[in-house]
């Protein structure tokens, strides 16, 4: 059986929850209203790798590696960056937890052994990011978002304000949209496999803690594309109206 202390998790849902149901939220923070989409089915969304390559059109990869309890797994995840900035990876520890009608996603960036960065990548950390998914009803729930993430590299100015003012906004439509879609969509695939939901359905192997450790960003390379000009640049999608 897969053992892991939980003192951090515990502390980082504490610090996560109270951060985001502050009245004012804190930079960094994203919130959408997502009606006629229950709690569950964003929950469900988030964690569905499958579903998720039909909607995350900037992902280009993402896969389960391990998983060290029933609700805390290792993971990884690409992201495609617009040209001619190199793309981004993360292979980050994830726990879940179900708070009541409410529900909680958070990670943090990890090194595993078997998983280095690629030389095609920048390996980027991610600091803290999460989700929490509040109930409105029976069908109403409302997604927020927090990430503290570095990408690690000198970026152009005109990059970080695309990210806050595009990017960034755009996906959490997209979640919303998908949510939408995901009922029908998961009826016709494999409807009753959910592991992040039922543990006894969760095939991955097991790793020890102890294999891993935390990523910490001055370890890695620093990439300055700092000079990088925008006119040269090829929009994702997610940038589009």
């Amino acid at each position: 059986m897969c053992e892991i202390t939980t003192i951090v998790w515990t502390l980082s849902a504490v610090y996560l929850c109270k951060r985001l149901q502050r009245l004012s939220l804190p930079s960094g923070t994203m919130r959408i209203v997502c009606k006629d989409v229950t709690a569950e089915t964003l929950y469900d969304v988030l964690h569905d790798t499958s579903y998720r390559k039909k909607w995350d059109t900037n992902m280009i990869d993402t896969y389960d590696i391990a998983r060290l309890t029933a609700n805390a797994d290792i993971g990884y995840y690409s992201w495609k960056c617009p040209s001619p900035l190199k793309n981004r990876d993360f292979v980050t520890m994830r726990s879940w937890l179900p708070l009541g009608n409410d529900y909680l996603i958070i990670n943090y960036s990890v090194k595993h052994p078997q998983h280095p960065p690629k030389k095609d990548y920048v390996r980027a950390v991610s600091l803290l990011t999460g989700y929490l998914i509040q109930s409105n009803g029976a069908n109403c729930s409302t997604l927020y978002y927090l990430t503290q993430v570095d990408p690690k590299g000198s970026l152009p100015k005109w990059v970080v304000n695309r990210v806050s003012q595009f990017v960034a906004p755009k996906a959490m439509r997209k979640i919303y949209k998908a949510s939408l879609k995901y009922p029908e969509w998961k009826r016709k695939h494999n409807p009753n496999l959910k592991p992040w939901m039922y543990p006894e359905q969760n095939v991955l192997p097991c790793i020890n803690v102890s294999e891993l450790t935390v990523q910490r960003a001055d370890s890695l390379e620093n990439i300055d594309e700092s000079s990088l000009s925008e006119e040269k640049t090829q929009h994702s999608d997610e940038e589009e109206t």
